[in-house]
């Protein structure tokens, strides 16, 4: 039996492998929309710049973050939230892109969930070094509806565990146009990512782009 702590190393584009039940990696889905995704990453950026949020407890994320669509994921000393609203702006977050939804929706589908709507995406830039620590998506009113997470630029380790913090986490690794979706029986799963390492990818450089669409409604 495999150790719960080895990679799982998908070198062959569109290799797929189950995770556990609701949950699936698609090798390379997002490859042939790089270029599409990048630019409107890019575009997105230059209207609500990149950011490090503080958590409700002080602490400064390590991963900087923006968003786009109807409402977008922000933190402060209130606590955890979506809101319609750049806190640093006063304007509402840009439009979520044509191709991201399709990505979205067609990522969603194929693991077998139909009709996924997101209203938000969450822009996630990791530099070497930064990580997410073991969590759940829980701040969604809707939790019918799937997570799906698109990896763009530099590898990541991408851990995904059970119902409880102190359940041990498989890692996987997640290269560039890889995308996660997990719901139904694992849509609270605890997930996270290892801390970055360094590299050069040739389309963004020493950087990791990760897109999490949500129905937060």
């Amino acid at each position: 039996m495999r150790d719960l702590f080895d990679d799982i190393d998908i070198d062959d584009i569109g290799h797929d492998v189950t995770l556990a039940p609701g949950a699936m990696l698609l090798g390379g889905f997002a490859r042939s929309r790089e270029s599409a995704l990048i630019t409107e990453v890019h575009a997105i950026a230059e209207r609500a710049p990149f950011r490090h949020l503080i958590t409700p407890g002080g602490h400064r994320m390590s991963v900087a973050m923006t968003n786009c669509g109807n409402v977008g994921w922000v933190s402060d000393h209130r606590g955890y939230r979506y809101d319609a609203i750049d806190p640093d702006s006063g304007r509402p977050w840009p439009t979520m892109p044509d191709v991201f939804v399709a990505l979205a929706r067609d990522a969603s589908a194929k693991t077998g969930f139909m009709d996924f709507r997101p209203d938000a995406c969450l822009i996630n830039r990791y530099e070497p070094g930064a990580k997410l620590s073991l969590h759940q998506d829980k701040d969604e009113l809707d939790l019918d509806a799937p997570i799906v997470s698109v990896s763009l630029g530099l590898p990541a380790t991408f851990q995904f565990g059970g119902f409880k913090r102190s359940d041990r986490p498989e890692r996987h690794r997640l290269r560039h146009g890889d995308v996660v979706v997990w719901g139904g029986p694992s849509r609270l799963a605890f997930h996270g990512v290892l801390p970055l390492a360094d590299g050069e990818h040739p389309l963004l450089g020493r950087q990791r782009i990760n897109l999490t669409f949500r129905k937060t409604r």
